[in-house]
Protein backbone atom coordinates (compact mmCIF):
# COMPACT_ATOMS: atom_id res chain seq x y z
CA UNK A 1 0.00 0.00 0.00
CA UNK A 2 1.47 3.35 -0.99
CA UNK A 3 1.36 6.30 1.35
CA UNK A 4 0.43 9.60 -0.29
CA UNK A 5 1.03 11.77 2.77
CA UNK A 6 3.48 11.61 5.64
CA UNK A 7 2.30 12.16 9.20
CA UNK A 8 4.01 15.56 9.15
CA UNK A 9 2.18 16.56 5.97
CA UNK A 10 -1.16 15.47 7.41
CA UNK A 11 -0.52 17.43 10.61
CA UNK A 12 0.49 20.50 8.56
CA UNK A 13 -2.66 20.19 6.42
CA UNK A 14 -4.96 19.83 9.41
CA UNK A 15 -3.34 22.72 11.29
CA UNK A 16 -3.43 25.04 8.28
CA UNK A 17 -6.99 24.16 7.27
CA UNK A 18 -8.35 24.28 10.82
CA UNK A 19 -6.87 27.74 11.30
CA UNK A 20 -8.36 29.02 8.05
CA UNK A 21 -11.02 26.67 6.58
CA UNK A 22 -11.45 28.09 3.10
CA UNK A 23 -10.73 27.29 -0.52
CA UNK A 24 -7.61 29.47 -0.62
CA UNK A 25 -6.05 27.32 2.12
CA UNK A 26 -6.78 24.15 0.14
CA UNK A 27 -5.20 25.69 -2.95
CA UNK A 28 -2.14 26.78 -0.96
CA UNK A 29 -1.75 23.27 0.51
CA UNK A 30 -2.06 21.70 -2.94
CA UNK A 31 0.72 23.92 -4.23
CA UNK A 32 2.93 23.45 -1.14
CA UNK A 33 2.60 19.65 -1.17
CA UNK A 34 2.58 19.28 -4.96
CA UNK A 35 -0.80 17.52 -4.87
CA UNK A 36 -4.10 18.12 -6.61
CA UNK A 37 -6.83 20.11 -4.94
CA UNK A 38 -9.08 17.04 -5.02
CA UNK A 39 -6.40 15.02 -3.24
CA UNK A 40 -6.10 17.63 -0.50
CA UNK A 41 -9.89 17.84 -0.08
CA UNK A 42 -10.12 14.05 -0.01
CA UNK A 43 -7.48 13.75 2.69
CA UNK A 44 -8.98 16.53 4.79
CA UNK A 45 -12.37 14.83 4.44
CA UNK A 46 -10.98 11.48 5.57
CA UNK A 47 -9.37 13.22 8.54
CA UNK A 48 -12.78 14.70 9.40
CA UNK A 49 -11.81 18.37 9.18
CA UNK A 50 -12.94 19.45 5.70
CA UNK A 51 -15.94 21.75 5.62
CA UNK A 52 -17.91 21.78 2.41
CA UNK A 53 -18.46 25.27 1.04
CA UNK A 54 -22.05 26.35 1.61
CA UNK A 55 -23.52 27.85 -1.52
CA UNK A 56 -25.61 31.02 -1.19
CA UNK A 57 -27.71 32.75 -3.82
CA UNK A 58 -26.91 36.24 -5.10
CA UNK A 59 -29.25 37.61 -2.42
CA UNK A 60 -27.40 35.71 0.32
CA UNK A 61 -30.16 33.15 0.89
CA UNK A 62 -29.87 29.38 0.98
CA UNK A 63 -30.73 27.93 -2.42
CA UNK A 64 -34.19 26.40 -2.82
CA UNK A 65 -35.25 24.14 -5.70
CA UNK A 66 -38.49 24.51 -7.63
CA UNK A 67 -39.55 21.14 -6.27
CA UNK A 68 -39.07 22.36 -2.71
CA UNK A 69 -41.11 25.48 -3.46
CA UNK A 70 -43.95 23.43 -4.95
CA UNK A 71 -43.85 21.07 -1.94
CA UNK A 72 -44.10 24.05 0.40
CA UNK A 73 -46.94 25.47 -1.69
CA UNK A 74 -48.79 22.15 -1.48
CA UNK A 75 -48.52 22.25 2.32
CA UNK A 76 -49.82 25.83 2.47
CA UNK A 77 -52.89 25.21 0.29
CA UNK A 78 -53.51 21.66 1.50
CA UNK A 79 -53.28 19.96 -1.88
CA UNK A 80 -51.29 16.77 -2.40
CA UNK A 81 -47.91 17.57 -3.99
CA UNK A 82 -48.43 15.19 -6.91
CA UNK A 83 -51.44 17.28 -8.06
CA UNK A 84 -49.27 20.41 -8.15
CA UNK A 85 -46.06 18.88 -9.54
CA UNK A 86 -46.64 20.50 -12.94
CA UNK A 87 -46.00 23.87 -11.31
CA UNK A 88 -42.29 23.00 -11.24
CA UNK A 89 -42.24 24.21 -14.85
CA UNK A 90 -43.18 27.74 -13.73
CA UNK A 91 -40.44 30.35 -13.28
CA UNK A 92 -38.72 29.98 -9.93
CA UNK A 93 -39.17 33.65 -9.05
CA UNK A 94 -42.93 33.33 -9.54
CA UNK A 95 -43.11 30.24 -7.35
CA UNK A 96 -41.10 31.95 -4.63
CA UNK A 97 -43.31 35.05 -4.80
CA UNK A 98 -46.44 32.90 -4.53
CA UNK A 99 -45.12 30.96 -1.54
CA UNK A 100 -43.93 34.15 0.20
CA UNK A 101 -47.27 35.89 -0.38
CA UNK A 102 -49.26 32.94 0.94
CA UNK A 103 -46.98 32.67 4.00
CA UNK A 104 -47.54 36.39 4.70
CA UNK A 105 -51.31 35.88 4.40
CA UNK A 106 -51.08 32.97 6.84
CA UNK A 107 -49.13 35.11 9.30
CA UNK A 108 -51.70 37.94 9.10
CA UNK A 109 -54.56 35.53 9.76
CA UNK A 110 -52.86 34.24 12.91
Amino acid sequence: MSVNYTEEQVKHMIDAYTAKPERATVEMLAEDLDKSIKSIIGKLSREGVYQKTVYKTKTGEDPVTKKELVQELSEIVGIVYEKLAGLEKAPKADLKRLVDTLREEEDEIR
